[in-house]
C-alpha cells in the first residue's frame, strides 16, 4: 500500500450498456467518488490490487485516496457505498472493505 492510501475497496465498474465506461480504466485511475451522506463529490485514486487494468462490467479490490480527507474526517465505515464516475455519469459502484486512514473512521 502507498502511503497515501485511505481506504480499500471493492469495485464494480458498469457497463457501457449501464451508463459506464467502453474503454478499460487503468491502475492509477482518478473519477470523482460521491459518498451517500454528502453531495460533495471528491477525487479518488484507484490503485487496483493484482492488476493493471479493468474492463467495463468487471470488478476489482483497489486503494483509494481522496483528496478532502479533511471534510470527510469521522464519517467512512466499512460497508459503505459510493458511487464513482466522469463528469456526470456514474461509472460504478464501491464498497470500502477496509479503512487505512484511521481519521476517516466514524466515530
Amino acid at each position: 500500500m502507498t502511503k497515501e492510501t485511505d481506504f480499500i475497496a471493492d469495485l464494480r465498474y458498469y457497463t457501457a450498456e449501464q451508463g459506464g465506461r467502453s474503454t478499460p480504466a487503468f491502475s492509477g485511475y482518478r473519477p470523482h467518488i460521491k459518498f451517500p451522506f454528502s453531495d460533495m463529490m471528491t477525487s479518488g485514486r484507484q490503485i487496483f490490487i493484482g492488476t493493471k487494468q479493468v474492463l467495463p462490467g468487471e470488478r476489482v479490490v483497489a486503494e483509494i485516496a481522496i483528496i478532502s480527507t479533511a471534510f470527510f474526517s469521522g464519517k467512512l465505515e466499512i460497508g459503505l457505498e459510493f458511487v464513482f464516475g466522469e463528469g456526470p455519469h456514474v461509472i460504478g459502484i464501491g464498497r470500502i472493505i477496509e479503512i487505512i486512514n484511521q481519521d476517516l473512521l466514524k466515530k
